[in-house]
């Protein structure tokens, strides 16, 4: 991990959330043969064993929850990471039974915009997930990221596993013992709950909306930045 130099990164990489202007064969058969009774394993050459070897074989995937301002911007940094799948924008850490954008936008839900994905450890590991995540938002201002204000644009860690936990507070303790930011990091590290897959036009949205002036500004720049940072974490 390149925890030093990725530090040195990070002012590089903090880019306002808004600005003025800018508001996803058979085989033949005899038919006079008896009929012969088979089971699955001999039918399709698998046995048992062969089957368990093969699931033990299998990618196993573990989720992740982030959140770190806009959605938007957010989703479209980790799409780009290798074994990084099934990227999802939506709502979570809140209260109420129901989540939407109306709602969430209000700040009063307690809900954060978030991303939530589904990622291979053995490819790209949760602490790498992590380096990205710190170094691509500003997290030393409480419920805000630029001037998107609200508890929706927290910056969080909704951890799915007790090891998820240890990773991020153990990540977050150095961040500031060695006063990454010049500011305290001020990130929530709390257990997930339930999400809220957000509308569908906030899914892809830099994917499909990538000449708008908002992803031109404030998405393009900072996904190319991580691109450029973390080149070797790319798909």
């Amino acid at each position: 991990m390149r925890f030093s130099a990725t530090l040195n990164l990070v002012c590089c990489l903090m880019v306002p959330v808004a600005a003025a202007g800018i508001s996803g064969c058979s085989s033949a058969t005899n038919s006079d043969a008896p009929p012969v009774a088979t089971d699955s394993a001999t039918s399709t050459g698998f046995t048992d064993t062969d089957s368990e070897a093969v699931a033990a074989a299998a990618p196993q995937k573990e989720t992740a929850t982030f959140a770190a301002g806009c959605f938007w911007c957010v989703e479209a940094v980790f799409e780009q990471l290798k074994s990084v799948e099934n990227v999802r924008s939506g709502y979570t850490g809140g209260k109420p039974d129901d989540a939407t954008y109306k709602l969430v936008s209000n700040g009063d839900t307690g809900h954060a915009e978030v991303i939530q994905f589904e990622f291979d450890p053995s490819v790209i590991s949760y602490e790498e997930l992590l380096e990205v995540f710190w170094t691509s938002h500003d997290p030393t201002t409480l419920n805000r990221q630029g001037y998107d204000v609200g508890t929706q644009y927290r910056s969080a860690v909704f951890y799915h596993s007790d090891e998820q936990r240890k990773l991020a507070e153990a990540y977050k303790k150095r961040l500031n013992d060695e006063n990454a930011f010049g500011s305290p990091v001020v990130t929530e590290i709390v257990p997930f709950d339930k999400f809220y897959s957000a509308e569908g036009y906030h899914q892809d949205y830099f994917a499909a909306n990538g000449n708008e002036p908002y992803c031109q500004r404030i998405i393009r720049p900072k996904v190319e930045k991580v691109r450029k940072v973390f080149a070797d974490k790319l798909r």
